[in-house]
């Protein structure tokens, strides 16, 4: 216990200072999110539900909507876009016939006072046997052996479109720029599936561009690195290896946000990916150097821990204490999972320690989780809400 205070007590001090009126004003406009998704939920399927849950969550201290527009390669909001790229103007599902589901959560979210922050959720990652993939299979990075799938969550096989090659940069930039430009939505997020696996980037167009870069090298093999020690490697190669296909990204990631902000000046550009060591060393996405390019508005930082000296632990990485310098910092907290559930004890101590340190607030992962998929009853969770929210 001594040594969590401890902890909190560091967080407090690192935190940036700021005067009354700052701090007046950073009460009121503490983020307080959730996202919603199509998985394991039905709330974006149902116009009903969808109202009722937008009003419950505002009720109950909610201010922030991170809506999923964009999964398995299909966008769930009608877009000329995807129709032209994908085939599909929007995700095959009977309960967004004849529906707009974000049109009608931009309308909400307003009546509620909510910001809206479309999630584009899955980013670079595809099934397998999606259209896109299998008509564009020379899109897709890949593993040394030449191998373009992994197994995610279990059974499911993925892919990973490549983020250097200049139609997957296309096709992102002109979906995510045609949402900015037609809906009254207060930003755009990216989620942490804008990087890929480290044992990727061996395809040939990948491979091309880097030895024109470094004529007469290649790059090391894959080694196999350890998630729970966030991939970390002390080889030098691999190492440059990593920084370079790390940069490549984050130079698509220039290209997509000044297009962004050419058609909407004012859009925030949220990011909400996994903390920076496992982010970059894990999945190259380096969202360190995102930030010192400015290209962030908003940081939603995953810190989905069980444990409390964990959890502090990620809130004093000097990565995270160096965005708080210059931008809004949320924590994302999870809630629960279908079959996870958290309970309420843990995420009051966690809500209570993003504000008693600072931060610019939290995001819940997600909807279903915060009062429906629980060990408690649903007025018991929402009594938590409505203790540490408002």
């Amino acid at each position: 216990m001594f040594g969590l205070a401890l902890l909190l007590a560091s967080i407090a001090l690192a935190a940036p200072a700021a005067g009354g009126d700052a701090e007046s004003q950073g009460a009121k406009s503490f983020a307080r999110g959730v996202w919603l998704t199509n998985v394991d939920s039905d709330v974006l399927f149902d116009r009903q539900q969808l109202e009722e849950a937008t009003a419950a969550l505002s009720e109950h201290g909610f201010n922030t909507l991170y809506p999923v527009v964009w999964n398995r390669g299909y966008t769930l909001h009608p877009s000329p876009v995807a129709q032209r790229w994908t085939g599909s103007s929007q995700m095959l599902h009977p309960g967004l016939a004849d529906r707009d589901p974000l049109k009608e959560i931009v309308n909400h979210g307003r009546q509620h006072g909510m910001r809206v922050i479309p999630w584009f959720e899955y980013g670079l990652m595809m099934p397998a046997d999606s259209r896109l993939v299998r008509e564009n299979p020379e899109w897709l990075t890949r593993r040394a052996n030449g191998s373009a799938t992994w197994k995610s969550g279990g059974e499911n096989t993925v892919v990973w479109l490549n983020p250097l090659h200049p139609e997957v940069q296309t096709m992102l930039i002109e979906l995510l720029t045609e949402l900015a430009g037609t809906y009254d939505v207060d930003g755009i997020q990216l989620d942490d599936h804008f990087g890929y696996h480290y044992q990727f980037g061996y395809d040939s167009y990948t491979l091309g561009l880097y030895r024109r870069e470094h004529p007469g090298q290649h790059p090391p093999p894959a080694p196999n690195l350890d998630p729970l020690q966030n991939c970390v490697h002390d080889d030098a190669d691999w190492q440059r290896w990593t920084d370079w296909r790390a940069d490549g990204i984050s130079r698509f990631i220039e290209k997509l946000v000044a297009a962004l902000r050419a058609v909407r000046p004012d859009l925030i550009i949220s990011v909400s990916p996994n903390p920076q060591t496992f982010s970059k060393n894990c999945y190259l996405l380096d969202w360190s150097t995102w930030h010192r390019r400015h290209l962030i508005d908003e940081l939603v930082l995953q810190v989905y821990r069980d444990d409390m000296a964990s959890f502090a632990g990620e809130l004093l990485a000097a990565d995270v204490l160096s965005a708080r310098q210059s931008i809004p910092v949320v924590v994302g907290i999870l809630s629960g999972l279908r079959d996870r559930h958290v309970p309420s004890s843990l995420l009051r101590q966690q809500i209570l320690m993003a504000r008693d340190t600072g931060f610019s607030g939290v995001s819940f992962f997600f909807y279903e989780s915060l009062w429906n998929l629980a060990d408690e009853t649903p007025r018991q969770r929402q009594e938590l809400f409505m203790d540490t929210l408002q």
